[in-house]
C-alpha cells in the first residue's frame, strides 16, 4: 500500500481571526453499562485491549496540543497501556496539564494522584528531548483507562501534526482537529530562509474524509472501526502502510517545481562538499598508479575508504575528544580524509571526491533507505532521503557502490539501498545538476548461502560430523557487521543460535571457526562440529531427515492463507545444500528424497539424491529471485511455500537387513 498524497494549497497571507478562548471537546465521560461489563469485543476478537475513543486537538493559533483517550482492558497484556510516555522538546514544549483515572468494571473510580516523572530521553550540545512518564493506578483486566494531557509550545513555532490513525489495538472512534496559525504573527521558513507559505497534507487510506474549513483554518477528521496496525511477517516499514494523516509546510504548490529546485540545490551543496582539492589529489595519487585501469583505481580507492573509522558502526567522537585530538568538523570530503573518520554518508561522499581526483567519472546518490521507507515523489520533503551511495563509470558501464556501508563488497549495495530512488548528480563541479534515479535490484546470485555437511550415523542414531557454511552478499555482510559490534565469543554464540532452526531435533552444533571474517571481498566461511542423535526406528525401518538443514525449518507464509500488506523479503537469495550421510552397517536404502517445485518467474527448489553403497548424498538448491511482492500475489506465494515445506519434509528410509540364520 502506498501513501495517497492529496496536495492542498492553503494561503497563509490572508489574515485569520483568532478565537479568544478554546473549548475543549474532550471531557471525561461516564462509562456506559455495556462498557463496564465488556469482557471481549466482537469487532476485535481476542484483543487484549481496544480504544473506545481517541482525540487529538492541535491549535497552532494558540500554541497548544491536547490528547485524550479511553481504553478498555480485555486481557492481562492490555494493562501495559496504563503506563504512558509523552516525549517533548525541552524548552520549546511544556506539559501544561495531565489528568487520568482508572474505572473498574464495578464502576469504582481511582483518580491519578501521583506526580508524573520527567525524564531526560536524549541530550546533546544543542538538543534535548524529555519525556513525561506516568502510570494510571490500579489497572486490571476489565478496567477502563482514561487520561488526557495538554502540551503548550513556543508561539514562534509552527506546529504541523501527524495523526497516526491506526494503533496497535482496534479503535472504535477517533476525532482529530488541526487549526492552522496566522501568518500575521510570524513567517515560517526553512533552514535556507525560504518562506514556507504552502501547507500540504497526505492522507491514507484514500477514502478517509478530511474536512477543510478555510474560513476558520480548521482541519477535522472523524474515523471509526479502525483495524489495528498490521502485524504480519516480512512487512515493509510501518510508516509506508499504516493509516495516517501528515501535515507539513513547504514552499512549492506542485511536485515538479519542488523536486526541480531541490535537485539543483542539492547538487550545488554537495558539489562544494566533494570539491576536489589538492589534498585529495595527493591522497588519490598515493593510492592509485597512473598505469592502473579504471577498475583497479576504483577498487583501490574503495579499499582505502573502507579502512577509515566508520562511526555508524563504532562511536562518533565527542566534542572533547575531537578537540583533544585536534580534529575538525567534517564539513567537506577533505575533512573526512584528514580525520580518517566519519559516518557512512560522509565516507560515501569522500569516495566520490577521491575517484574524481583520480580521473574517474563518479557521482553521489542520495536515496531513501528501504528499511526506513519508500520514496514518494508526491511527498514534498527531502527528509525521506537519508542515505548516500556512490557511482562510478567503468568500461562504459555505470556501477553503483556502497562505500559508506562497512564491509560491503565492491560492486554491491546493502539490501536497503536496492530498488529505491533518490537524487543522482549529473555532471561535475558546483554547476552540476541532478535528477531522480532508481537503484537496481539485486539478484539471487548476489546473495548465496552454501551449506555442506559430512555425517556419520550409527545404528542407534548417534550422529557425528561437521558442517561448512559459505556465505556471500547480504548474509556475509550481516555477520561481518555484527563482528564490528560484538567480541568473538558473543559472535560465535549468536551464530550457533542462528543455526538452531536449521538443524534436526537432537543435533547440537559447536562452533569451530570463521574464515574470511575480515576480508569483505571474499566469501565468509563458518565451520561447526555436529553431534547428537538423529532419526527414528520403527520395526525394520530406520528414518533419517532427507533435507538435513530444513527438517525443522519454519517456512514463512505457510500458515497464513491471506495477507493484507506487501511482502518485503529484503533481497533475492539462493541456498545450496550438499549433505552426505554415511549409513550404519546392516541397512539398505529403500527411498530417498527428490522434488522439483517451481513458481515460474519467481522461485524454485530442486532436491536430488543418490545412494551408493553405504552412503546417501542429498542436494538441494533453492532460488528466490524477488524481494518485493504485492498482496495480490500472495496466493501464489502461499501455494509455493506450502509445496516447498512438503518437499523439505521428505525422509531417507532405510531397511534393516534380515539376520542370517545359522545351520
Amino acid at each position: 500500500m502506498r501513501f495517497r498524497r492529496l496536495l492542498v494549497r492553503i494561503s497563509l497571507i490572508a489574515p485569520m481571526a483568532l478565537a479568544a478562548t478554546v473549548m475543549l471537546r474532550a471531557q471525561f465521560q461516564d462509562p456506559t453499562a455495556d462498557e463496564l461489563k465488556m469482557t471481549d469485543d466482537a469487532k476485535a476478537p481476542g484483543a487484549a485491549a481496544v480504544y473506545l475513543y481517541r482525540e487529538e486537538t492541535s491549535d497552532d493559533s494558540l500554541s497548544f496540543y491536547t490528547f485524550y483517550v479511553r481504553i478498555k482492558v480485555l486481557a492481562e497484556k492490555g494493562k501495559e497501556l496504563a503506563t504512558i510516555k509523552i516525549p517533548y522538546l525541552h524548552g520549546e514544549f511544556k506539559v501544561a496539564k495531565i489528568e487520568g483515572r482508572t474505572i473498574h468494571s464495578d464502576g469504582t473510580v481511582i483518580p491519578l494522584t501521583v506526580k508524573p516523572d520527567d525524564l531526560v530521553e536524549f541530550k546533546s550540545k544543542n538538543f534535548r528531548e524529555d519525556a513525561i512518564v506516568f502510570t494510571l493506578p490500579s489497572a486490571e483486566v476489565g478496567s477502563i483507562l482514561e487520561y488526557r494531557y495538554q502540551l503548550r509550545y513556543n508561539e514562534n513555532w509552527a506546529f504541523s501534526p501527524t495523526w497516526e490513525i491506526q494503533q496497535p489495538y482496534f479503535v472504535h472512534k477517533a476525532h482529530y482537529v488541526f487549526t492552522i496559525g496566522s501568518s500575521l504573527d510570524r513567517y515560517i521558513t526553512n533552514n535556507r530562509g525560504q518562506r514556507l507559505n504552502v501547507l500540504m497534507y497526505s492522507v491514507t487510506p484514500p477514502n478517509a474524509v478530511l474536512k477543510v474549513q478555510d474560513a476558520k483554518g480548521h482541519f477535522t477528521l472523524d474515523v471509526q472501526d479502525v483495524p489495528p496496525t498490521p502485524d504480519e511477517d516480512w512487512m515493509p516499514p510501518l510508516n509506508t502502510i499504516n493509516e495516517r494523516v501528515e501535515f507539513y509546510y513547504t514552499y512549492a504548490a506542485s511536485g515538479p517545481a519542488f523536486w526541480k529546485y531541490e535537485c539543483e540545490n542539492w547538487a550545488m551543496i554537495i558539489g562544494f562538499y566533494i570539491n576536489v582539492t589538492n589534498t585529495l589529489k595527493n591522497a588519490a595519487a598515493g593510492i592509485v598508479s597512473a598505469s592502473d585501469t579504471d577498475e583497479q583505481k576504483a577498487r583501490a580507492l574503495y579499499a582505502a575508504v573502507m579502512k577509515l573509522d566508520n562511526t555508524d558502526m563504532t562511536r562518533e567522537k565527542s566534542d572533547a575528544e575531537r578537540k583533544k585530538e585536534k580534529l575538525k568538523e567534517n564539513n567537506s570530503a577533505e575533512d573526512v580524509w584528514k580525520n580518517k573518520s566519519g559516518p557512512g554518508n560522509s565516507i560515501s561522499l569522500l569516495y566520490v571526491a577521491l575517484a574524481r581526483a583520480a580521473g574517474l567519472k563518479a557521482w553521489p546518490m542520495r536515496i531513501t533507505a528501504r528499511n526506513q521507507g519508500i520514496f514518494d515523489s508526491n511527498y514534498l520533503s527531502t527528509s525521506q532521503m537519508g542515505d548516500y551511495i556512490a557511482g562510478v563509470t567503468l568500461a562504459g558501464k555505470d556501477v553503483l557502490l556502497d562505500p559508506g556501508t562497512k564491509n560491503c563488497p565492491f560492486g554491491q549495495l546493502s539490501w536497503e539501498h536496492t530498488i529505491t530512488r533518490g537524487f543522482r548528480m549529473t555532471g561535475e563541479g558546483t554547476d552540476a545538476d541532478a535528477t531522480i534515479a532508481v537503484t537496481p535490484a539485486a539478484t539471487y546470485k548476489d546473495n548465496e548461502v552454501s551449506r555442506t555437511a559430512d555425517l556419520t550415523i550409527d545404528a542407534d542414531g548417534t550422529l557425528k560430523g561437521s558442517a561448512r557454511f559459505l556465505l556471500s552478499g547480504s548474509d556475509a555482510l550481516y555477520w561481518r557487521q555484527l563482528a564490528q559490534q560484538n567480541d568473538e565469543t558473543e559472535l560465535k554464540k549468536k551464530f550457533i543460535e542462528s543455526l538452531r532452526g536449521d538443524l534436526p531435533e537432537g543435533v547440537d552444533a559447536e562452533f569451530d571457526h570463521f574464515l574470511g571474517l575480515n576480508d569483505y571481498e571474499t566469501n565468509l566461511m563458518a565451520i561447526v562440529q555436529l553431534s547428537g542423535n538423529v532419526g527414528s526406528a520403527t520395526g525394520k525401518y530406520f528414518f533419517l531427515p532427507g533435507v538435513f538443514f530444513e527438517t525443522r525449518a519454519k517456512h514463512p507464509f505457510v500458515a497464513e492463507a491471506a495477507r493484507i500488506t506487501p511482502v518485503d523479503l529484503h533481497y533475492p537469495r539462493m541456498e545450496s545444500d550438499d549433505v552426505v550421510y554415511h549409513l550404519p552397517a546392516g541397512y539398505s536404502v529403500e527411498s530417498t528424497p527428490k522434488s522439483n517445485v517451481v513458481w515460474p518467474g519467481h522461485a524454485a527448489v530442486k532436491i536430488n539424491s543418490t545412494a551408493d553403497g553405504g552412503q546417501v548424498e542429498v542436494t538441494r538448491v533453492f532460488a528466490r529471485g524477488f524481494a518485493l511482492l504485492a498482496p495480490q500475489g500472495y496466493n501464489d506465494l502461499h501455494d509455493f511455500y506450502q509445496r516447498l515445506a512438503t518437499a523439505d519434509q521428505q525422509q531417507i528410509v532405510l531397511t534393516r537387513a534380515p539376520a542370517v540364520k545359522g545351520n
